[in-house]
């Protein structure tokens, strides 16, 4: 009798997330936008929205993109965080959505700096509309964007340490325009930050990300600096990244 061949079973898949509690069932997608005079910007939330959350998370999109350039690093968080997904309310360059007007110079960048003490001022309105609304507090608060998002996130953490635990600057840097307005180092003790940044990046070239790193350092904010290869774009290393810091912070 000819012997009969051996099929084996398939593979258990297994868990790789760095979020070991995440609800697997909660299949986050955005909502709809909601755009009323309760808050500051317009924005979405991954639904289904938790109950009664345990965290905030506020993800700021780059120029040119929209609120749902992030959503992939809110879908992969727990389900008892509240990810907020604004839309940058100002037009940039024949339409493009962002938070304020920059050029790009031999210099460097050129910022509006009343547009973007404005879009600042409005953000930390917006953080404290969502952490009274859903009774979230402070220190369990995260911003995070990329690009000019990424430097709006860190001058919010920066001139108002109070409103937030950590932030995240995704191939951004340091906004030169807030030095002047950084509070006190011993009231920026507790916070921690992120830089990811591709090494090939032409819009805000690698360096930045180093200068970032050095003026955390010199500030006494715990961070962690990874650069990769790339350019300036939202990459899967990128968003890994992130997303495992982000499981720490949130912990």
């Amino acid at each position: 009798m000819p012997r009969r061949a051996f099929t084996a079973p398939p593979p258990v898949a297994r868990d790789t997330s760095p979020f070991p509690h995440r609800d697997h069932l909660r299949m986050p997608q955005p909502g709809d936008l909601i755009d009323a005079a309760d808050y500051a910007f317009s924005f979405r939330t991954l639904e289904p929205r938790p109950d009664a959350p345990r965290a905030l998370l506020v993800l700021l999109h780059g120029v040119g993109s929209d609120e749902l350039q992030l959503a992939s690093i809110g879908e992969r968080t727990p389900g008892d965080v509240l990810v907020a997904l604004p839309r940058g309310y100002r037009s940039i360059s024949g339409g493009k959505l962002g938070w304020y007007r920059v050029g790009l110079s031999e210099d460097g960048l050129q910022v509006v700096e009343d547009e973007a003490e404005e879009a600042r001022l409005k953000l930390h309105e917006f953080v404290q509309q969502l952490q009274s609304r859903f009774d979230v507090p402070p220190e369990r608060t995260v911003v995070a964007g990329f690009s000019q998002g990424g430097m709006l996130a860190a001058s919010l953490a920066l001139t108002s340490p109070e409103t937030v635990a950590a932030f995240a600057l995704l191939c951004g840097q340091m906004p030169p325009e807030v030095e002047p307005l950084h509070t006190p180092r011993a009231d920026l003790a507790h916070l921690r930050a992120l830089i990811v940044h591709g090494r090939q990046d032409d819009t805000l070239p690698v360096e930045q990300a180093e200068l970032s790193d050095e003026r955390l350092s010199q500030l006494g904010i715990r961070h962690e600096l990874r650069l990769h290869r790339g350019g300036h774009e939202l990459t899967g290393v990128v968003e890994n990244d992130a997303v495992e810091w982000l499981s720490r912070v949130l912990a």
